[in-house]
């Protein structure tokens, strides 16, 4: 790698701090083991990364559920 192309710690400190502010985590557990890659696998067949793919996952079964998505609240 070169020096060029190192990511300094205050850039990798505004990322970590737009992520915190931006985005929701969720811890995801599959079973059995080796599940994630059989995911990862199609993700990447559809073109998708596997955040994607989960995300596309859980919008679809919602609009198939005929539920709306619940509108996140503002603090």
């Amino acid at each position: 790698m070169s020096q060029d192309s190192k990511i300094s710690k205050a850039q990798q400190k505004a990322v970590h701090k737009y992520v915190k502010n931006n985005y929701d985590r969720v811890e995801l557990t599959v079973k059995p083991k080796g599940k994630k890659d059989i995911l990862k696998a199609h993700a990447h067949r559809m073109g998708e990364t596997l955040n994607t793919f989960i995300n596309r996952a859980i919008d679809e079964t919602i609009e198939r559920d005929n539920l709306p998505p619940v509108a996140s609240k503002s603090p």
